[in-house]
């Protein structure tokens, strides 16, 4: 698959070839959605907290004796059906972290990268670099290369002008390419990402397990 080399003003000025195994396989539908289930799940911290009757403050006497009140016997005013008292059955903090294998994650990522190839969705910049951190800049770039759209910037390495650029548009997200994942790979119509980014993507992700 070859696919064109734009400059900054939006101009094809080479080609490059993309990695079939890579940007060009059939896309495996399950398996991104439970890569992306995974990574929601895994973000989730758990730490809701309720508490049981041993960890509600009070009730410690008996309320009134067993036998001769004609009232229910009761051995704490803090038992479940009092009221103040403590949670039945209640949520505790708990990981909610998902297992997946390494084969599977990389195939999930290989078939969200082909599907944006096949959309027509996947951008390549010859050199991605801006003189200063200004927003305006990074709204007119995506003009002149005509995303009308989300867009997930992957660079191959920190810069900051760039990062900085985007980081106040809420439809445009830079990650390094090193951290690619699905979940942006799915939220975000287009993907731009400089020549750097794609060989590193190509060396992530290309031989063969």
């Amino acid at each position: 698959m070859r696919v064109p080399v734009l400059n900054m003003n939006g101009d094809a000025v080479d080609e490059m070839e993309l990695r079939d195994d890579v940007f060009g396989i059939e896309p495996n539908v399950p398996v991104m959605h439970q890569a992306l289930i995974r990574q929601v799940a895994n973000a989730r911290l758990g730490t809701h907290q309720t508490k049981t009757r041993a960890d509600v403050s009070g009730g410690g006497r008996k309320p009134w004796r067993q036998k001769g009140t004609g009232r229910a016997r009761q051995g704490s005013t803090r038992a479940p059906q009092w009221k103040g008292g403590g949670t039945v059955f209640g949520p505790h903090p708990r990981s909610y972290a998902q297992k997946m294998n390494r084969k599977m994650r990389r195939l999930a990522l290989r078939s969200a990268l082909s599907t944006k190839a096949a959309e027509d969705h996947l951008l390549v910049i010859d050199d991605l670099e801006m003189g200063e951190p200004k927003t305006t800049e990074m709204v007119s770039f995506l003009q002149r290369i005509r995303v009308d759209a989300s867009a997930l910037v992957l660079l191959p390495a920190a810069n900051t002008n760039v990062e900085l650029s985007g980081r106040n548009l809420d439809h445009v997200k830079t990650l390094r390419a090193n951290c690619l994942n699905v979940r942006d790979l799915l939220t975000y119509n287009y993907v731009i990402m400089p020549r750097d980014s794609v060989e590193m993507i190509h060396s992530m992700l290309g031989p063969a397990e």
